[in-house]
């Protein structure tokens, strides 16, 4: 199970945006070739 590498706290698939969303955070992880990219610095940030 992943979760997000900042706060640990749990992430919401986004299938349109190939995206995993940590709401508590308010970053959007992204999945490239079907691999997440869990790197904070990679992460967008977005409206909690």
């Amino acid at each position: 199970m992943l979760v997000c590498p900042k706060t640990k706290g749990s992430l919401v698939y986004d299938k349109k945006n190939e995206e995993l969303i940590s709401k508590k955070a308010g970053l959007a992880y992204p999945i490239k070739d079907g691999i997440p990219i869990m790197l904070i610095e990679k992460a967008r940030k977005i409206k909690k």
